[in-house]
């Protein structure tokens, strides 16, 4: 995984391990090399449903090489906001942007396209964001030192999501955020884009690694990294943060110039579930990236308890779309009177704020008020005792004046 860092709050994009194959390998074998991690994500089986048709990833990174065979027609170039950073002249590598894309949306070549690097997502279409440099640039140092490349991936973020994102891969990482990124990460899912970054590459003889950024922003989707085994790779970092994980050791995938490369990192993880959230966005295009994320972390291979290592699981392309047809009528925003919209800073004031109605309380009417109903009570009370007692009296004067009854005596004789 690339790591960048522009001065102390802009921590360098480090290179992942990749290792050219042998004699540039042939293109049949290659498909044959990936057959492990298909298998593992279901792959067949999703793509019963989708491969990804009407939907763009944009990959933030090294750039795209857009004539390698096995991407040839799906990938559109955006903006280099590394412009300057190289001397004049200078092309840029390329490789670890190549080599995400190829995971992501890597269509093959050859009859059938059974040949070379198949993607998570292979009609998918690939939109380049060059964001960072690599380790072998000669303007990588001046990039990581210079100011002015501190906003790039803020600024990466939202062009994306102005040029018709649905999804944007952030196989990248540093220690600290900014408020920039913070901002361009909540506009992107006020716009319905789902964000997948890597959980970091620093966990070796670590309990808990520590946060990656932008992975560890809310709202992004963090991955980590297992072995063909479906461990935790020692590498990988372990914290809260990480939501799922997919495989990320000798993965396989495209380089620059028709060349195939293998490497392991949560990079390739990362691209791999960017690749799964596509699938997702082709089937149901207006799902938010909260569903989104809730039908990836819901229906993982693995089915144990939440652990900091491996998130809720293993990534399962088939289950993940099955679980999203059944999210898919329900809603994650929230809507009515007083609901903020999620592209305005939190803490921003309305525009046009709605009166606030205050009771306030006057003590010594309510004293005055307590005072009258209390005398009307006595009042009342009092005048019902003086009728009791004259009633009483009444009935005793009545029976005095009574005329007793007649004795008992004989009827007369007639």
């Amino acid at each position: 995984m690339l790591r960048p860092r522009v001065l102390a709050a802009l921590a360098t994009l480090a290179a992942c391990t990749v290792a050219l194959l042998p004699g540039t390998a042939l293109a049949d074998d290659v498909r044959a090399s990936q057959d492990p991690v298909l298998r593992t994500l279901d792959l067949a089986q999703a793509w019963r449903f989708t491969k990804g048709e009407g939907v763009t990833v944009a990959v933030l990174d090294s750039g795209v090489d857009p004539q390698h065979r096995d991407l040839a027609g799906s990938v559109t170039i955006g903006r280099d906001f590394t412009t300057g950073a190289n001397p004049r002249g200078v092309a840029p590598v390329r490789l670890h942007g190549t080599y995400m894309a190829s995971l992501i949306a890597g269509h093959g070549h050859g009859p059938g396209h059974e040949d070379g690097v198949i993607g998570v997502a292979p009609e998918a279409k690939v939109l380049s964001v060059r964001v960072i440099l690599e380790d072998e640039e000669p303007g990588f140092r001046s990039f990581n030192s210079d100011m002015r490349y501190e906003g790039v991936v803020a600024k990466g973020i939202r062009y994306a999501v102005d040029h018709g994102a649905d999804v944007i891969n952030l196989s990248i990482s540093k220690d600290l955020p900014t408020e920039e990124e913070r901002d361009a990460i909540r506009y992107a899912i006020s716009k319905g884009v789902v964000l997948v970054a890597a959980a970091g590459n620093e966990g070796a003889g670590k309990r808990d690694a520590p946060y990656s950024y932008p992975a560890a922003i809310p709202g992004v989707i963090s991955v980590a990294a297992v072995t063909p085994a479906l461990r935790r790779a020692s590498f990988s970092n372990r914290n809260s943060s990480v939501m799922l994980a997919a495989p990320g050791v000798d993965i396989l995938g495209a380089g620059p110039g028709d060349e195939y490369w293998v490497g392991r990192g949560t990079s390739q993880a990362t691209a791999l579930v960017s690749g799964v959230a596509a699938l997702i966005k082709a089937r149901h295009p207006r799902m938010s990236p909260a569903l989104v994320a809730q039908a990836l972390t819901s229906s993982t291979s693995t089915r144990n308890r939440y652990n900091t290592g491996t998130g809720f699981g293993v990534v399962n392309a088939n289950r993940a779309l099955t679980t999203a047809a059944a999210l898919a009528r329900h809603r994650a925003t929230a809507t009515g009177p007083g609901v903020q919209g999620p592209s305005r800073k939190v803490g921003a004031r309305r525009r046009d704020p709605e009166p606030v109605a205050v009771v306030r309380r006057d003590q010594r009417a309510i004293a005055v008020y307590a005072a009258v109903a209390l005398g009307g009570l006595i009042g009342a009370g009092t005048g019902v005792v003086v009728l009791v007692l004259l009633m009483r009296r009444a009935r005793r004067e009545d029976d005095d004046t009574l005329i007793p009854p007649d004795p008992w005596r004989p009827e007369p004789q007639p």
